[in-house]
């Protein structure tokens, strides 16, 4: 992984706060707390490679601030997708007096208020990717899973024109990050009534049922102009079912998935992408620390969709080698993109 950190001045404007005692200019934070903080990373589960790789950017971001004396302790819980798991894992948290927990919700609802009673408790919280429902959190910090779609479906309307056929491509139903992505495609299909929607697939982020799935497609549509998929797994599957075919490809959208990113080049495809960067979690373990310092932290943070298209792919695959082969090649971080993003 590429760290380009900007460590003295993130060093120097951390430990401003150092000479006086903090102020509680965040939510869930009193300013009582003082450095070095423990850190709990309350994680719904851990064994897909995305979550690993979100994993491996919060350990770099606390290896960098336990350099600077401001945490000495990551605690790690895996609650291996269930949620009452995770609602027992955080109360341990609560009652070991963490400073702050960095969270990705199982449930939307179910961890209401276990999360609130961390607040009440006055532990910083700081939600990503996804996210609770309640408001007793210090921040929410994500990207908008509803514009993904959007630009997915409007990029492919560019490529494919009026008039055409497509596959719509979904993860998992009933998952909100899928939903959302699809609810944010909606509007944009209906506005161009000349746009028919074969069908749709609801598979796993995994490459092979979405590889089974449009092979069983390709039998029954034999004109198809082009893929709206909103995953990046599934769209390495339909390039391999098309490929395995005998198919010519078509225009299609993805995700920055290594293998999605990989076979585009190699099939010369016109595509575009976006990302969910792993580097949120990094993002919330630095924002639960500048909260516990006195900052005045907002209560949700959007983070900009770093697109990827034919213009820039070459740049995400030179940096290939850093990832793991089912992994994803994320955007490059910083401690200087952070402080941007929480200045806006």
């Amino acid at each position: 992984m590429r760290k380009s950190y900007m460590a003295a001045a993130s060093a120097a404007c951390l430990m401003i706060g150092l000479a006086a005692e903090a102020s509680a200019a965040a939510n869930c934070v009193t300013g009582e707390r003082e450095p070095p903080y423990t850190i709990g990373w309350a994680n719904i589960y851990s064994v897909p490679t995305w979550m690993k790789q979100t994993e491996g950017t919060i350990t770099a971001m606390i290896d960098e601030l336990k350099a600077q004396g401001l945490v000495d302790e990551l605690v790690i819980t895996d609650a291996q997708g269930n949620a009452n798991t995770q609602i027992q894992q955080i109360q341990s948290m609560i009652d070991a007096d963490v400073d702050a927990i960095i969270l990705i919700a199982g449930s939307a609802t179910a961890l209401d208020r276990v999360v609130a009673d961390a607040c009440a408790a006055g532990i910083a919280v700081v939600n990503f990717d996804s996210l609770v429902t309640t408001d007793q959190v210090t921040t929410k910090i994500n990207t908008d899973s509803a514009k993904w779609g959007q630009q997915a479906a409007e990029w492919l309307i560019g490529q494919i024109g009026e008039e055409a056929r497509i596959i719509v491509m979904n993860g998992p139903a009933g998952i909100s990050v899928s939903d959302d992505r699809r609810n944010g495609a909606t509007p944009v299909l209906e506005a161009h009534p000349g746009i028919e929607i074969l069908t749709e697939t609801h598979t796993d982020y995994n490459v092979a049922p979405a590889q089974e799935a449009m092979t069983s497609l390709l039998f029954t549509y034999p004109e198809i102009d082009g893929i709206l998929s909103l995953g990046g797994a599934l769209s390495a599957g339909a390039i391999l079912a098309f490929e395995r075919q005998g198919r010519d490809l078509v225009p299609m959208t993805g995700e920055n998935a290594r293998q999605f990113l990989e076979l585009w080049k190699e099939h010369g495809l016109t595509s575009w992408a976006t990302m969910q960067p792993n580097w949120l979690g990094a993002f919330a373990t630095y924002t639960a620390v500048k909260a516990l310092q006195g900052e005045d932290i907002p209560a949700f943070i959007e983070v900009p969709l770093p697109i990827i298209t034919n213009d820039n792919l070459d740049e995400y695959l030179a940096r290939a080698d850093e990832f793991p082969a089912d992994g994803y090649i994320y955007s490059d971080w910083s401690t200087a993109l952070f402080d941007e993003l929480l200045a806006q």
